[in-house]
């Protein structure tokens, strides 16, 4: 695998890092993948599933938010995650000309990567890692009401030990969204997709079957 390009892209006065992995033939996609509130970009699940992605010959671009430029654990404000998420997409559509345009993300940066598609930024898909759908322990806070204004395709990869997303809550949803919204569970997976020793799973097994889950999505959903 080639290493990834280095980037600094410029968001509304601040700048972000990115790191862009292109294979030598590109099938079509090319991908933001944005952190979690509590990670960066270099989080190693991130780096893998863009390594392994990028080997299926899809471009994907790895990128932080502001506030993990300034070393600081709170999250900017909703408006700078957008605009920050608007940015990278917009720069690697430059990058990357003719290719179908998904946004993926881990948790928030999945979550406003669906904002910024519900407010009119447009996309051929979707990519959730772990979707906040509520609060841990919360479940009457839901966070799906700008999901029914989404027109493009989404995939849920969603772990069955999730306290963020509660599989019974999620179910509801995604019947009301129709056939543009489609799951994949990860069996004994938490937040992050970690599953226990009693699982007798791999984090290698785990991270291929991610990478099936959305190569095979792409090509049925996107390409």
């Amino acid at each position: 695998m080639t290493a990834p390009q280095k980037f600094t892209i410029d968001v509304a006065g601040a700048s972000i890092s990115a790191a862009l992995h292109t294979p030598k033939r590109v099938t079509g996609v090319a991908m933001t993948l944005a952190p979690g509130a509590g990670t960066t970009m270099e989080n190693p699940l991130l780096v893998s599933l863009a390594e392994a992605l990028a080997d299926r010959g899809n471009a994907v671009m790895r990128f932080n938010f502001v506030y993990h430029e300034r070393s600081q654990k709170r999250p900017d404000p909703q408006k700078k995650l957008l605009e920050t998420t608007r940015a990278a997409a917009n720069f690697l559509a430059q990058q990357c000309p003719g290719k179908k345009l998904v946004l993926a993300g881990k948790s928030m940066g999945g979550r406003m990567a669906s904002l910024a598609v519900a407010g009119g930024y447009t996309s051929s898909g979707l990519v959730f890692l772990g979707y906040p759908l509520h609060p841990p322990g919360k479940p009457e806070k839901m966070r799906d009401g700008h999901l029914k204004n989404i027109p493009c395709p989404m995939l849920f990869i969603q772990g069955t030990r999730d306290p963020l997303c509660d599989l019974e809550l999620l179910s509801p949803v995604i019947s009301s969204l129709g056939g543009r919204a489609a799951v994949h569970k990860i069996e004994g997976g938490d937040h992050s997709f970690e599953v226990r020793k009693r699982d007798n799973r791999t984090p290698e097994s785990v991270l291929t079957e991610i990478v099936n889950a959305i190569d095979g999505w792409l090509h049925a959903h996107v390409l």
